[in-house]
């Protein structure tokens, strides 16, 4: 089922969260999250650009991340175009104040659209998003280009951003916002409803949480 239609506009783009000084440099953080679970991601199929609804347990999980995220005052808040996002997003209580940002799309799966691994694997043994692409979508370095433009918005400063998106864009993001290869990624399991702060350690960029959910036994280390 489709939550409520999301009031958003257009821009550019667990435990409660500490606040930062906005003096403090660099003190920006960016709090990722992506929307809750879909039948398709429930199948496990690749869902690019395909506006695949949320299902009952994914609008349950938005309403869950409303309770873990408002109590933290954000400079900005941004959302991918797409309905998940959006509904995720509206769910959560941040409609009102989200821009979309057209950057933080999905990763077009070109021809692998609404396939499983495991169907890919039968025409592509041994076939890995990270390492071999797809065929007539984005290419791996395509989407860090749009992940790396969000993270040079989250770093001009002001205080901490909240963007809500999809799993492998955020991924991605999160390998943009440590400096690396975007194909460390790879490595960065991020689930339905899942949260991830990109935070600093002094000048160095660094992981303060990934894939966290309410509950998780590390919620209030």
């Amino acid at each position: 089922m489709v939550g409520p239609k999301p009031v958003l506009r257009d821009g550019v783009a667990g435990g409660a969260l500490q606040s930062v000084t906005p003096t403090e440099a660099p003190s920006s953080r960016l709090v990722v999250v992506r929307h809750g679970s879909t039948p398709w991601s429930a199948a496990g199929k690749h869902t690019g650009r395909t506006d695949v609804p949320l299902d009952r347990h994914g609008e349950s999980q938005a309403r869950a991340l409303r309770r873990r995220l408002s109590g933290h005052g954000f400079a900005r808040v941004l959302c991918s175009p797409l309905g998940r996002a959006r509904a995720t997003c509206e769910l959560a209580g941040f409609g009102a104040q989200a821009e979309i940002c057209p950057d933080l799309l999905e990763w077009d799966y070109g021809a692998y659209e609404g396939l499983t691994t495991d169907e890919i694997c039968r025409e592509r043994p041994g076939w890995s998003l990270w390492t071999d692409g797809v065929v007539g979508g984005e290419t791996i370095e395509q989407v860090a280009a749009r992940a790396g433009r969000v993270v040079a918005e989250a770093r001009i400063g002001g205080g901490d951003t909240l963007a809500f998106a999809h799993g492998h864009v955020l991924r991605i993001l999160a390998a943009s916002w440590l400096e690396k290869d975007p194909r460390l990624g790879g490595s960065f399991l991020l689930s339905p409803a899942g949260l991830g702060v990109l935070g600093w350690e002094r000048e160095t960029p660094v992981l303060e949480r990934w894939n966290d959910h309410p509950g998780d036994p590390l919620d209030h280390d």
